[in-house]
């Protein structure tokens, strides 16, 4: 210990109260008056004439809610409500201008919220010419504006927010994983607005999009007049420079207890900061990342009510940003597979059906499940000598072997066919291409129809390779369900089983006549009795006799998703061929 009157220098100086210890060579005296500077119990504060904080006291940090040393270095005006920072420059630049004394009522940031204050200043002059600013605070005679209560102080109230925070973690993640939609806009949209309320005032999501980070989504209180500012911050994309755009970037949060960067989130198209507008006091942004890849930005903002954001508080928000960057991910795997899927699917079948004059046609195709897989169904029709081709197939199994054994299977027959007049003998190649191909042990079930006129009848030779079906629909209401016979393509040689070669029938339609053609995820369909639609197939075409090709269709569609309640056990397809008038 040392006293007022030691001159002695050579010790160490002790600690003052700031934080650090007074440097040495100090003068008795100056140390003095060091030390009561910074145990008065009045908060003063040396400034730069800019507003910088040079020293504060231990009264002054109290009051702001921040140790001495913290304050150092920073802004006054960062430790001032939004409200009150362009007066409190204004009487800066006044005071260091004139060298008169000024004095205001502020809203000062405390650790308690916000409390009006009397703030006065002092210009000084050191012995060197240096010109400084003294400033002191005392009560307001305003009312401090309401606010509300914030966890902090004891231990019930840390508990309290302990359990907040991993309630919002659990309600969170709960969310996520209830994403049926996998839809990355509708993740976001639920993520923002269960935050905001108790863990932010405003919530702000960017989003990455060709390169550029792209205002996705903003919620803020209730209130007509919050709902108007909501679509203004919506309106005004992130610049370079702002939180969201450094946060992205650089892959780093940010934390800004006291915001007093009035550009801190970017400009309004008339020049308007949006942290004036939106009244924010503290900031928090993190970014929206899996660990590998931003995918934009999460930024959270206070009002003065609020309270100022923590530590704790970026700890949660940095760990919702890896959640959603997650999901993010996830959805974007999910519709690109399923993009792939689509397009793959659809180059497997023909892009439309031709015009054949005689003849209504109509195909429908539904996959089953999400659609991320490809099927093995296909079908086509195809122009052969001196008629038309009818081919409906499927393919064992899913994914990109079935798909390239599905490929293979449908060109294969479009081709063969083109050469030769019986179908079965199309079928009978067909397998020995399906048998050339590696395939990993998959088959190929298939139906083959030439259609050709012969005065008013459709003949129809038909040809089967283990497919189900068809189905004749005749004019008056009579169905015959046609067997399947023959064995799937890709199994066995035809030298092997001479016996097994595929079946073949002729068949004569007339005016109103139709052919139904199906996959057996018409066959195999269940309703939650586990009872199979084969077993009304029959029944429910026979009242659709006289419909239209498309009306039949949709209407064995409708029939399917009421039977099954939508959940179809296997890819489904079905194809109508129905006669008209023969041509002349």
């Amino acid at each position: 210990m040392w006293s007022a009157n030691d001159d002695s220098v050579t010790e160490p100086a002790p600690s003052d109260g700031s934080g650090e210890r007074a440097p040495e060579g100090l003068t008795a005296e100056r140390r003095l008056l060091r030390a009561v500077f910074h145990r008065a119990p009045v908060p003063l504060l040396v400034l730069e004439l800019d507003g910088t904080i040079r020293r504060a006291n231990v009264a002054a940090g109290e009051l702001m809610g921040s140790p001495p040393g913290y304050a150092t270095g920073r802004s006054l005006t960062a430790f001032i409500d939004v409200t009150s920072q362009a007066a409190v420059r204004s009487q800066l630049a006044a005071a260091a201008r004139t060298r008169a004394a000024r004095q205001l009522e502020c809203v000062l940031l405390g650790p308690d919220g916000p409390a009006t204050v009397m703030l006065s200043l002092g210009p000084v002059e050191l012995p060197d010419g240096q010109r400084l600013l003294v400033a002191t605070i005392s009560p307001g005679a305003l009312p401090t504006p309401p606010r509300r209560a914030r966890s902090g102080g004891s231990a019930a109230d840390a508990l309290h927010a302990m359990t907040r925070r991993m309630d919002t973690v659990t309600a969170v993640t709960r969310l996520l994983l209830d994403n049926s939609t996998f839809s990355e806009a509708v993740t976001l949209q639920r993520c923002a607005r269960l935050l905001v309320g108790d863990i932010a005032s405003w919530v702000i999501v960017d989003v990455a999009r060709a390169g550029e980070l792209r205002r996705q989504y903003v919620v803020g209180p209730p209130g007509e007049a919050a709902e108007e500012l909501t679509r203004l911050v919506r309106r005004t994309e992130p610049r370079p420079g702002t939180a969201p755009c450094q946060v992205h970037t650089a892959r780093r949060p940010m934390l800004l207890a006291n915001a007093d960067d009035a550009g801190l989130l970017g400009n309004t198209p008339d020049g308007v900061p949006l942290l004036m507008l939106l009244g924010a006091t503290s900031v928090l942004s993190v970014p929206i990342s899996d660990g590998a890849e931003s995918y934009g930005a999460l930024t959270l903002a206070r009002v003065p009510g609020d309270g100022r954001f923590e530590i704790a508080d970026l700890a949660l928000v940095e760990e919702i940003g890896e959640h959603l960057g997650v999901a993010v991910r996830v959805d974007r795997m999910f519709r690109h597979r399923s993009a792939v899927a689509e397009a793959l699917q659809a180059s497997l079948l023909p892009a439309r059906l031709p015009d054949i004059r005689g003849l209504e046609l109509s195909a429908v195709y539904l996959p089953a499940g999400q659609g991320l897989e490809v099927s093995g169904d296909f079908y086509d029709v195809f122009p052969v000598r001196d008629g038309w081709g009818v081919t409906i197939g499927d393919v064992c199994g899913k994914g990109q072997q079935a798909a390239a054994m599905t490929a293979a299977a449908r060109h294969a027959i479009r081709v063969l066919a083109t050469y030769s007049p019986d179908p079965a003998d199309v079928l009978a190649k067909a397998n020995d291409v399906m048998l050339g191909g590696d395939y990993e042990d998959r088959f190929v079930t298939a139906k083959l129809a030439y259609l050709k006129w012969e005065q008013r009848h459709l003949r129809v030779t038909l040809a089967s390779a283990g497919h189900p079906g068809p189905a004749l629909v005749r004019s008056d209401g009579r169905v015959e369900m046609l067997g399947g016979g023959g064995l799937p393509l890709g199994l066995f040689a035809s030298a092997d089983l001479p016996d097994a070669a595929a079946d073949c029938e002729t068949l004569l339609l007339r005016a109103g006549d139709q052919l139904v053609f199906f996959s057996d995820g018409v066959t195999d369909a269940r309703n939650a009795e586990l009872a199979s639609f084969d077993e009304r197939l029959a029944d429910e075409l026979a009242g659709l006799a006289g419909k239209s090709a498309g009306e039949t269709t949709r209407a064995i569609q409708a029939l399917l998703a009421g039977f099954s309640q939508e959940e179809l056990r296997d890819d489904l397809t079905i194809l109508v061929v129905r006669v008209t008038d023969p041509p002349e």
